[in-house]
């Protein structure tokens, strides 16, 4: 029995890293090399592994690991925050969803209410392991659309057990209310208990482990914690992977969450892949070629119908319409909780053989075209967007939102994002004494920080009318500072179109990005994942005592072979190889003369920097004058701004010069 178990495990591995591989080549998402794995090694495929039940079993703890992960992605304040998403964008979207499709099944379909309604059971839940996974390969889940969508689909793994409680009641089998009222109050007072734990309890018990500096220790204490919580929520009537994710939840309000994170990957990844497996094992290849064009039809209609449901949803919470429909979009497919539900349906007569195997084939189809189709939403949602009538819908929607806006602002900074790096810059702005606005798509976020003073809006940047409210035509610099990455393209191609002159910096995730946000018209992109490394290296080097203009040399060479826009600390320095070749190892710097500096009051002849340092004093700014080429009996005084030209070395002994006032 074991030996034929590991021989399956074998053979399953091995033709799925096959597959995997050829569609790897093709761009093809891992998630579909799966399914299709599945289709080809199932019962109804060439029938490789015949019991399936072990199969099941392992992608079980599959579906389990993936959503602890995904929990510790999360914070229990994160989760808070999206409470609107979960409890008003989830309900809207699951009874919208019952209520059109048992609508459509009682008119079309001729079938009796109760089937019916367990029908919109069926459609009305999407893939809670699909949808969060490309998510997390997408770095998407933080962003508007991410958020609503996560929220949507905790509320409909909550909605699984109610739905299991309604089958015998639809079927007529008995069962009532009252015990459905019963199982969620239990329901709640667990998810109270496992919420108290992650305040209270978990953080001791980990610190404890830690103690010990075992890490086998701390991997069977967070893997019993993961498994032990799903199995606590499980016996209350809750899902097991419901519980595996409040699991994650507890542990990422530690310190450990990173930790945990990094031992737990190597399992989640290995098990996740063979609940896809498992999934595409259910289809029955020869009922789906017997029956293409109507299970075709099914998944067009579950498509239309999901996607309006979910974008109907969001809108109603107020999110701007290309996020909506993106929303929409993401949950269009059938969900593995209904795979649970439709076994219980057929088993208690809601559902005939012919419905059970037709519903099979349009959900394995569903989430088999699920990475193509999020892959295409960016470019569906701008496009719909732009056309009547949610064109007008979206410039009303943009026009409202924009009535309280009221800027007449010129030469400002508008910042899209008001998060670590949107606000960071918003207090260096402040301190400095240049104007500036914020858009952001958190309304919660909005609320709190307008109640201190800052002059932040709620929009969605992609929107030429909000832009516009912005001072777009007005505005010297645009900072984007946000994690969608379709959304970061949309904004720059609409920006420079509305202003050729205005300077745009973007914050990207990856290098890759950094070529195409360019040639949309960004100014300066800054790649996350490159500048990590370089403030790693520059940190080490300084560590040792490297001289800091060493280390800028280092920085400058990394920077020119891996991408030509350049970030810094320090103020942008100015190649003049620009313009001249001849002059190409010259640079300029600024220098800021603050309260109390030795040089205030000194003439520059005073100075004699160019005689000590080799560096030259080409300008001096003073409020809004530029003073060029400065006479040598120039007073420097405070809050003058003085503009050095030279080379790197020079320019960098020239500051020490004037800090330490050797002059003197």
């Amino acid at each position: 029995m074991e030996l034929e178990f590991l021989k399956s495990l074998a053979i399953i591995f091995g033709v799925s890293a096959v597959v995997v591989f050829i569609l790897g080549r093709l761009n093809i998402p891992s998630i579909v090399g799966f399914l299709i794995a599945g289709l080809i090694l199932g019962p109804h495929g060439l029938e490789l592994i015949r019991n399936v039940k072990d199969v099941e079993l392992l992608a079980e703890i599959g579906v389990i690991l993936l959503m602890f992960t995904i929990g510790l992605e999360f914070s229990l304040s994160s989760l808070l925050m999206s409470r609107t998403a979960v409890f008003g964008g989830g309900f809207l979207q699951v009874s919208s969803t019952i209520a059109t499709v048992a609508g459509l099944s009682y008119i079309f379909l001729k079938q009796d209410t109760n089937v019916a309604i367990f029908y919109g059971f069926l459609v009305s839940l999407s893939s809670t392991a699909i949808v969060l996974k490309l998510l997390q390969d997408r770095a998407e889940i933080s962003t508007p659309c991410g958020r609503m969508s996560v929220g949507m689909l905790i509320f409909q793994d909550l909605c699984v057990v109610p739905f299991m409680l309604l089958i015998p009641i639809l079927a007529g089998n008995g069962g009532s209310i009252s015990d459905i009222a019963v199982i969620m109050l239990k329901a709640s007072v667990v998810i109270s208990l496992v919420l108290f734990a992650a305040r209270w309890i978990v953080p001791h018990i980990l610190h404890q482990v830690v103690s010990s500096r075992s890490r086998e220790l701390f991997v069977i204490t967070i893997i019993l914690l993961c498994i032990g919580t799903a199995l606590l929520t499980s016996k209350f009537g809750l899902s097991l992977a419901l519980g595996a994710f409040l699991a994650g939840i507890i542990i990422s309000e530690s310190e450990y969450a990173s930790q945990a994170k990094s031992d737990i990957l190597p399992f989640k990844e290995s098990f996740s892949g063979l609940f896809f497996i498992s999934v595409g094992m259910l289809m029955n290849v020869d009922f789906f070629r017997a029956n293409l064009s109507t299970v075709v039809s099914i998944v067009c209609i579950i498509l239309f119908l999901k996607a309006a449901t979910g974008m109907v949803s969001a809108a109603a919470l107020g999110q701007p319409m290309r996020v909506s429909i993106n929303t929409g979009i993401y949950l269009f497919q059938i969900g593995e909780f209904s795979f649970v539900l439709a076994v219980a349906g057929k088993g208690a007569g809601l559902l005939t053989e012919y419905a059970y195997q037709m519903f099979l084939s349009a959900s394995v189809l569903t989430m088999i075209l699920t990475p193509f189709i999020l892959n295409l939403s960016p470019s569906v949602s701008a496009w719909l967007v732009a056309r009547t009538p949610l064109k007008r819908l979206e410039q009303i929607r943009s026009r409202r939102e924009g009535e309280a806006f009221h800027l007449k602002r010129t030469g400002h900074v508008i910042i899209i994002g008001f998060g670590v790096n949107g606000s960071n810059l918003a207090r260096v702005l402040k301190e400095s004494g240049i104007p500036y606005v914020i858009l952001e798509m958190n309304a919660v976020t909005v609320k709190r920080m307008k109640k201190k003073g800052e002059p932040i809006y709620y929009g969605d940047g992609t929107s030429s009318e909000i832009l516009h409210k912005m001072g777009i035509h007005h505005a010297k610099v645009l900072v984007i500072a946000i994690s969608d990455a379709a959304g970061t393209r949309r904004i720059v191609q609409i920006a420079r179109h509305e202003n050729s002159e205005l300077h745009i910096i973007v914050r990207t995730k990856y290098i890759a990005e950094v070529d195409d946000l360019v040639r949309l018209g960004a100014n300066e992109v800054i790649p996350e994942e490159f500048e990590t490394s370089i403030e790693i290296f520059s940190r080490t080097l300084h560590h040792y005592h490297t001289p800091r203009n060493v280390i800028t040399g280092h920085i400058d060479n990394i920077r020119k072979d891996s991408y030509s826009v350049l970030r810094t600390v320090e103020l942008p320095k100015k190649h003049l190889a620009e313009r001249h070749e001849f002059l190409k190892d010259i640079e300029t710097d600024t220098y800021l003369i603050k309260e109390g500096s030795p040089i205030e009051g000194y003439a520059i002849k005073e100075l004699n920097l160019r005689a000590k340092t080799g560096a030259t004093i080409i300008a001096v700014q003073r409020k809004e004058k530029v003073n060029h080429n400065p006479p040598s009996d120039f007073i420097i005084k405070q809050g003058d701004v003085m503009l050095f030209i030279g080379k790197r070395g020079d320019i960098n002994l020239a500051i020490e010069y004037l800090e330490a006032g050797r002059f003197i």
